[in-house]
């Protein structure tokens, strides 16, 4: 929140009546809690108490307060990052830029201002300008860890993931509290292609933060890539727990459970996915896949695979390789073997060169009036029994 400009000059956020901080016109309050005629805010300070709402505005509403302090106080390179910070919050990225560069122009250099500036220019796709600002930052104030996270996102976004690593462990070694830093190198470490330090990173930030569901979902989907799907499910079902609209973690276990066999609830956790997200084309088409290809007779109906195979390819606009093998499949366990082979061999064209023999042996079996067929459960490979 920002201060509304028809309020006076300057304000005192109270506990009772006792003044906790002065603040001036603009400043900026972190709200904690809306009440009937007030907000409980945090100042810039660190102050926490009471103002009046009559005397605030949101941050997304204040351009017009900052153009006036601007316009009484040109030279003052605070109100212009103020008002960058309000432009970004209205979605106006390039009118954002061009005040914060006016900050730092006048003199305004603070390591929160070259940092604002820094995440303005990751969102902006401006990768080495965003790792420049941050650079600078961390130059002004070495022992801020939330600055090394900083950079360790730019390089991140520059595919730079041992640079990653090394920031977001002096982020960890400045503050070992925070379990988003061992999270984040956690996914570093993934892109790496280093699993076990992945694993361990997930862990150690699941150990410091329990209800972390990035950390669980990202562990989760580590389990199955290491062919330990009964892990994955516990995850993903803590996931659940902690957050029952969670499409990812209904449409990850329902995945990990159909390697298990276990289709009836595999097939119950990809319609809950679909419930949450209609558009979501991976429920679709992994319901789909199930449909067409489960072990269980009670689960398989070719019918219902084809209407959410064929839901999955619109949503795709038919351009998506597995979208359209699912049809395939979902045709043939149906009946329709020539419509299957014809999408199958649409597959075929789209696929690299060599992945084209295991595909074109699924035309064949359709084209001999072969359904495909699952793996069974004991045929899957689970690390984690």
């Amino acid at each position: 929140m920002r201060w509304h400009p028809n309020g006076s000059a300057s304000q005192e956020p109270r506990i009772g009546e006792k003044t906790i901080d002065a603040i001036e016109k603009g400043d900026l309050l972190t709200v904690l809690e809306e009440r009937e005629d007030t907000y409980l805010v945090v100042t810039y300070t660190g102050g926490q108490g009471t103002v009046s709402k009559v005397n605030a505005a949101r941050l997304s509403e204040s351009v017009v307060i900052y153009d006036q302090l601007i316009k009484e106080n040109a030279d003052e390179g605070r109100l212009y990052a103020l008002r960058a910070a309000a432009w970004w919050a209205r979605g106006e990225e390039k009118r954002a830029l061009k005040d914060f560069d006016r900050a730092i122009r006048s003199g305004y250099t603070r390591p929160d201002v070259y940092a604002d500036r820094g995440l303005l220019h990751i969102l902006m796709g401006h990768h080495d300008k965003a790792l420049a600002d941050h650079t600078m930052a961390i130059k002004l104030e070495p022992k801020n860890a939330a600055h090394h996270v900083n950079r360790a996102g730019a390089h991140m976004a520059k595919a730079s993931y041992k640079l990653a690593v090394e920031d977001y462990s002096k982020a960890i070694d400045l503050d070992e509290a925070q379990s988003t830093s061992y999270q984040q190198r956690a996914v570093a470490w993934k892109l790496l292609g280093d699993k076990e330090e992945a694993n361990a990173d997930f862990s150690e930030a699941i150990k410091r933060d329990p209800k972390s569901v990035p950390a669980l979902l990202g562990r989760g989907f580590l389990w199955f890539e290491m062919d330990m799907p009964t892990k994955a499910v516990t995850d993903f079902s803590e996931v659940i727990k902690l957050a029952p609209n969670n499409v990812d973690a209904y449409n990850n276990r329902g995945f990990n459970r159909r390697l298990l066999g276990d289709d009836k609830s595999a097939l119950s956790d990809f319609e809950q996915a679909i419930r949450l997200a209609p558009d979501c084309a991976l429920a679709h088409q992994n319901k789909a896949w199930l449909l067409a290809s489960a072990n269980d007779v009670e689960v398989r109906n070719g019918e219902q695979a084809v209407k959410a195979a064929t839901r999955a390819c619109e949503l795709q606009s038919y351009q998506d390789v597995s979208g359209l093998k699912a049809l395939a499949a979902a045709l043939a366990e149906d009946g329709q073997f020539e419509k299957a082979v014809g999408w199958q061999e649409k597959v075929i064209e789209m696929v690299k060169f060599d992945e084209r023999s295991f595909e074109r042996e699924l035309a064949d079996k359709y084209h001999n009036r072969e359904p495909f067929r699952l793996p069974e459960p004991d045929q899957v490979r689970d690390g984690s029994q």
